[in-house]
């Protein structure tokens, strides 16, 4: 069942995609699947990232799945060609494309939409020597290029895009730039086998530099590779909550995401890695799975679900009983405590950020206090997960986390800074993106600014039940205009969080009476017994 689940979950998916795509042969812009620039026209510049959609029907159109009426479709390989040739016609002149604003140049959408049209380029059997002047025109872009922040998912999509493109063409121009790539991308690595995403572990975008590693090693096997690969899986196989769910709000990241064909690449020579996509697969059959159907991002779990159905190992291990005990990973700042029938995840690293199961089921999701602060005309949220100075300690039958509350990014677009963006975009992003880039990672992403309140945290064990300790102080209350605790807040702009996933069905805890009757100087305090 669970290899026709991961078909029928990304089947679901082309009937949208084909929708988001221009299929009008004498449109100008065939091919183009943002439909807010070609359809709605609210946008000025095309997104290159939505070229990506290509593999997933290059995918569906050449699998035989059950149910599949777009496999061997005359249209469908049309529309395929289109897409890879609006991705070239809408590049600009250096191979680059564009994501969020006019002349970004954006590595990411580089890298992913050029993986994406090579495995399209050859599931449907083309030979064009414009697209592979294209093909090289982007990877010697991308081989050149630094962009700014560590992101190891665009590392691994470029070093495997670059080791694809010289397969096809049949050249080695880009092995030395993929191998210092590699190189970076591996000193990226953990210990505990992770790999950075900005400021530290997501356990979500790890799956997808899983999944491209795999591939790579699939193609160039080595030592080295392998290595990696057996860390990474392993850090993997503790994050599948036991109800099959993965990642969430305790990643740096705060993403849902799982990318499973990796796995079943690695568990060709890593039977332990089919555990993993086991797990979550067990929770997406459950209904646990989340909802990743948003315009601009529904195209990366597709194609990986398709890859995984592909790759399919039929000959899976037995299900290992989950191991008790405690995992502290120091450098992501994660913690797993497994105590009796229940499962306590807390990013410490984030303030105490938790979720908790008992008997395999989600109890509670908590993504710490939040305060809603006036300020003049305005009100400023206040969150105890954003910063990064928590002091953790760690004994047997209790953990505690202290801090400070940062001021989460709500900063929207209007009008005024719409126009000063593109203003920016079309003077100086056109000669340095990049510059422009980190501006704009720091502004909704980076940077952290230390509200005047200060928290603790503390778990303690007690009598077979997790008991939780919650102090808020700060100068004032005058100001606070509500407070409470909900269980899927993020703070940051992260393209691929604030998805919809089922355990956020737990209801937020308005704290606000509470609130209203501290006097000045008195603390917050919250006890729960789960």
């Amino acid at each position: 069942m669970s290899r026709e689940l991961l078909a029928r979950e990304a089947l679901g998916q082309i009937p949208k995609i084909l929708t988001l795509q221009d299929r009008n042969p004498h449109s100008p812009t065939y091919g183009c699947f943002d439909r807010n620039f070609w359809h709605y026209k609210i946008l000025d510049f095309p997104s290159g990232m939505a070229q990506e959609l290509v593999w997933p029907l290059a995918l569906a159109w050449s699998t035989e799945l059950p149910g599949n009426p777009f496999h061997g479709a005359a249209a469908v390989r049309d529309w395929i060609v289109a897409g890879v040739r609006y991705a070239a016609a809408s590049a600009h002149a250096d191979g680059s494309c564009d994501d969020y604003f006019p002349h970004e140049r954006a590595a990411g959408a580089a890298a992913f939409s050029l993986l994406a049209c090579l495995e399209s380029y050859e599931l449907v059997g083309l030979d064009d020597e414009p697209l592979r002047r294209f093909f090289a025109a982007r990877a010697d872009w991308l081989a050149a290029h630094e962009e700014s922040g560590r992101l190891s998912n665009h590392h691994a999509l470029t070093v495997l895009a670059l080791a694809r493109l010289g397969r096809l063409l049949g050249t080695d121009r880009w092995r030395e730039a993929g191998a210092r790539r590699l190189e970076r991308l591996l000193q990226w690595q953990s210990a505990e086998g992770w790999f950075q995403e900005y400021d530290g572990c997501d356990p979500g975008y790890h799956t997808l530099t899983l999944g491209c590693l795999a591939q790579l090693h699939d193609l160039h096997p080595s030592a080295q590779l392998e290595e990696a690969l057996e860390r990474a899986i392993g850090f993997a196989a503790e994050m599948v909550h036991p109800d099959g769910s993965y990642g969430g709000e305790i990643g740096s990241r705060n993403t849902f995401n799982f990318f499973p064909h990796g796995f079943e690449v690695a568990g060709r020579w890593a039977p332990h890695a089919l555990a993993v996509n086991d797990g979550f697969l067990a929770g997406l059959a459950a209904g646990r799975g989340p909802c990743h159907a948003d315009d601009h991002i529904l195209g990366h779990h597709a194609w990986s679900y398709l890859l995984a159905w592909r790759h399919w190992v039929p000959q899976r291990p037995a299900p290992a009983p989950r191991r008790s005990g405690r995992v502290w990973l120091s450098e992501a700042r994660i913690l797993i405590e497994r105590r009796e029938d229940t499962e306590l995840y807390a990013a410490l690293g984030k303030g105490g950020v938790f979720k908790l199961f008992r008997g395999g089921e989600l109890v509670a999701s908590d993504t710490q206090v939040s305060l809603r602060v006036g300020c003049g005309s305005r009100a400023r949220n206040a969150v105890a997960h954003l910063m990064d100075a928590y002091r953790i300690q760690l004994a047997d039958d209790e953990i505690s986390v202290r801090g400070s509350l940062g001021w989460a990014k709500q900063a929207r677009m209007t009008p005024p800074r719409l126009l000063a963006l593109r203003v920016l975009a079309l003077s100086i992003g056109r000669f340095a993106p990049n510059l422009l880039r980190r501006f704009l990672q720091r502004l909704l992403i980076t940077g952290k600014r230390t509200a005047p309140f200060t928290f603790a945290r503390t778990f303690a064990w007690q009598a077979g039940r997790w008991l939780i300790r919650d102090e808020v102080s700060g100068p004032s209350w005058e100001d606070v205009r509500g407070a409470g605790i909900g269980g899927h807040q993020t703070s940051i702009h992260v393209v691929m969080s604030r998805t919809y996933e089922p355990g956020q069905l737990v209801p937020w805890r308005d704290l606000t009476p509470e609130v209203g009757r501290l006097g000045p100087g008195e603390a917050l305090r919250i006890e729960r017994s789960v």
